[in-house]
């Protein structure tokens, strides 16, 4: 459940253009400790753009964007209170899941290395497999694995770009559940998807974008099909 406190995350009107097409134009978003924000929307919308902006991976044309308090483009210590996943996993395959953890641990200046590893490995159930070589993992393991580097500094926040895709029923599941934990232990999650049923579950807030802006933001509550039924009339019809 969202908590009252102070958010975790504030977008406030954001844009980003490319050239002459605004991609993002003058977006609002708030998620707090414990939100799973659905984040729908065609193709083209700017769903995301608008995570890799929050994630600090792309400049806002204009606009602010507040990751527990501190500004992303003055304080750049927020991105260390954010963890990212898309589909693409973007591990080093000649590495092993163990060694892969460990690096992104050394990338983000972490202390108890070995411990921190060895916990995130048992979170993934992945121990069995921790030193084998990540090139030679099923997509599914693959994507534990990545999910187990996005949340090894414990972030405040946790972006997630289309993680569900490629996944067969159990890895989604397992995902799903992760996605639970994190969200009941206080982080806030923005979860980018094309097929809201993926997410569904676990979300607490829906949002939709249309060409760059918001035209949905709302609690999660009724049916799946009643959300799609307005989604298509929104963005499809």
């Amino acid at each position: 459940m969202a908590s009252t406190t102070s958010p975790i995350l504030e977008v406030r009107g954001i844009e980003r253009r490319f050239g002459a097409v605004a991609a993002l134009q003058g977006i609002d978003l708030v998620a707090g400790p414990g939100e799973v924000v659905l984040l729908a929307g065609p193709n083209g919308a700017g769903k995301s753009t608008l995570l890799r902006c929050v994630a600090g991976l792309v400049r806002p044309s204009g606009g602010e964007i507040l990751v527990g308090g501190h500004s992303l483009r003055r304080d750049p210590a927020a991105r260390s209170l954010i963890g990212f996943l898309s589909h693409q996993s973007l591990l080093y395959e000649d590495l092993t899941a163990r060694e892969n953890l460990r690096f992104a641990a050394a990338l983000h200046g972490l202390d108890q290395i070995e411990l921190r590893v060895m916990d995130a490995l048992n979170a993934a159930a992945l121990t069995p497999r921790a030193d084998l070589r990540t090139g030679g993992l099923s997509h599914g393991t693959r994507q534990r694995l990545a999910i187990a580097r996005a949340l090894l500094h414990r972030p405040r926040l946790l972006l997630l770009d289309e993680p569900f895709s490629g996944l067969d029923a159990a890895a989604a599941a397992l995902l799903r559940q992760r996605v639970a934990d994190v969200a009941a232990d206080g982080c806030a999650v923005v979860c980018v998807t094309h097929h809201p049923d993926e997410i569904w579950g676990a979300a607490t807030r829906t949002v939709v974008l249309q060409r760059g802006r918001v035209v949905a933001d709302q609690p999660r509550s009724g049916l799946l099909a009643d959300f799609l039924a307005d989604y298509h009339a929104r963005c499809v019809a």
